[in-house]
């Protein structure tokens, strides 16, 4: 039988694992009896865990939320996932992530053992996180929109538009979903009678929040897919249509999903379709990729690429004065 202290701790990383467990499989898992069990769950109670009693046939209990975050017991790979994501997230897209993420590893690296430290030191190491420029998102947005989400309440926001026209939405929010820097609120709107999607840094919630709705089927069952479609093809300023000299495979490859969406059209050709709000970015990401393409659409993109070829054929083939 454990000791009590270290029975104690088994007992709570237990209740840390699964939401609901039952007495008797509590007492088989500790190799005590169901009373010993009760006196346990009464000491983490006077420790100021909240530990909830479950009703019915055999009784059990549940670990739930309490007024200050009670210390976690996280097994070696949950310790070292955590460490390595507050690492990562110094370059996410969220205000002020990067200090809250530094002081949080600080405390989580002092209790870590030697092994672990170790391991986490050396992913470090080796790890460089380049810094991203753009707009963030206040966490309290992005929680607010969860709830949101959760709860099944409807979202009314002021939203501003790529091109700088602002308007009020009031719509059912059903996921958010970060597509590399970015990350966007997916929902329904009831005024369009159509799925939108809206970037989380543009938009600012109005209080209160609107009344419950039902949840209404998903336009598809990939949700990933669907919305890469969307980003990429119809939610930026600029939206290219491009023939790739090359198969879809090989231009997948070249083009993150979050970039761009591939379509075959046979062994040795298929269609690009890329978004941004930048000539400049389409202009450069379309000739690094590799292959020989032509512009379908959009006409502003065909001559920007002329502009461009002038400008690197000046750089390349400098004018050199005569003496």
């Amino acid at each position: 039988m454990l000791e009590t202290s270290a029975r104690l701790l088994r007992l709570l990383a237990l209740l840390q694992i699964h939401r609901d467990w039952s007495g008797p499989e509590l007492a088989e898992r500790l190799d005590v009896s169901p009373r010993t069990v009760r006196r346990d769950v009464d000491k983490l109670r006077a420790l100021g865990y909240p530990i909830n009693a479950i009703g019915g046939v055999g009784g059990g209990y549940q670990l739930g939320a309490g007024a200050s975050l009670p210390p976690l017991l996280l097994d070696d790979e949950e310790a070292v996932a955590v460490a390595v994501g507050l690492r990562t997230a110094a370059g996410g897209a969220i205000t002020d992530i990067a200090e809250t993420s530094v002081r949080a590893l600080a405390k989580l690296e002092q209790v870590l053992p030697s092994r672990l430290r170790y391991q986490v030191e050396t992913l470090g190491s080796a790890m460089v996180i380049m810094p991203m420029p753009g707009s963030t998102v206040d966490p309290s947005t992005l929680i607010a929109i969860a709830s949101a989400v959760r709860d099944h309440e409807r979202l009314r926001f002021d939203y501003v538009s790529y091109d700088g026209s602002a308007s009020v939405r009031d719509v059912e929010p059903y996921q958010l979903v970060q597509n590399g820097r970015r990350w966007y609120l997916f929902a329904w709107d009831p005024g369009a009678s159509d799925w939108r999607r809206f970037r989380a840094d543009r938009l600012s919630l109005r209080v209160p929040s609107g009344p419950r709705f039902g949840p209404r089927p998903l336009p598809a069952e990939d949700l990933v897919d669907h919305f890469a479609m969307g980003t990429t093809a119809s939610g930026h300023r600029y939206r290219a249509v491009l023939t790739m000299y090359g198969s879809a495979a090989e231009v997948a490859e070249e083009v993150p999903p979050t970039l761009g969406v591939v379509e075959p059209v046979d062994d040795h050709t298929c269609t690009l379709r890329i978004g941004s709000d930048s000539l400049d970015h389409l202009a450069v990401w379309v000739a690094a990729f590799g292959f020989e393409f032509d512009v379908r659409e959009p006409p502003e993109l065909v001559e920007h690429l002329r502009t461009l070829t002038a400008r690197l054929q000046r750089a390349a083939w400098p004018q050199r004065g005569t003496s």
